[in-house]
């Protein structure tokens, strides 16, 4: 099936898709086509998300776990803000999700050996086993993705992809050197309450 006759069979399904991801595509069939590539992309990984976590619900295992578990395999032993970093999360967000997944006996935390300070995220014996039943579930969602794609096509992606990641990277660090950053979100939030503050008027003299 090509991708004209793809996008006709679902737009006469459209009924039958989530309500999520219905909205989605009527953005991009009806609403706004020719919208920012940045909502595309971002769309897209929506939607990749969203596949994968059809076949990790079968195994009882959340997206949120399968973030940090696809950098435990590779990466075993990382200290908490490590894994935050690797998974490009909130340590908040972090701590939250390992003390879940510590009492479904996917993940360990212990200190290493000379080192009493940090506590370490380690995988147990269930969680690693798990990579050999989750990962198959990642490769066929990506088959998915670009079925009625050539391989050309593929490697095409793959390239402007990963030089939309390297502009970005540049344009961040051109942005360091102008005394620019990213802020945390409790940052944000102190800063709005300061400027609540000041923005209230005097009490009136009575």
């Amino acid at each position: 099936m090509d991708n004209k006759a793809r996008a006709g069979l679902i737009a006469n399904r459209l009924e039958e898709v989530d309500e999520t991801t219905r909205s989605i595509l009527e953005h991009w069939m009806k609403i706004a086509p020719d919208d920012r590539l940045a909502h595309l992309l971002r769309d897209a990984s929506r939607g990749l998300m969203r596949s994968l976590q059809l076949r990790l619900s079968e195994h009882g295992i959340s997206f949120g776990h399968w973030v940090f578990l696809r950098v435990l395999w590779t990466f075993d032993g990382l200290s908490q803000r490590e894994l935050s970093i690797q998974a490009g999360l909130m340590e908040s967000t972090t701590h939250t999700a390992l003390n879940r997944m510590q009492e479904l006996g996917l993940i360990e935390r212990r200190h290493k050996p000379g080192n009493r300070r940090k506590l370490h995220v380690f995988l147990t014996a269930h969680g690693r086993e798990l990579e050999s039943v989750l990962v198959p579930l990642a490769e066929e969602v990506n088959q998915v993705a670009v079925a009625g794609l050539t391989s050309a096509q593929v490697e095409a992606v793959r390239s402007a992809l990963f030089t939309i990641i390297t502009n970005l990277a540049v344009d961040e660090v051109e942005a360091a050197g102008r005394g620019q950053r990213i802020v945390s979100t409790r940052e944000l939030a102190r800063h709005g309450r300061r400027r609540g503050r000041s923005d209230k008027s005097p009490e009136p003299d009575n």
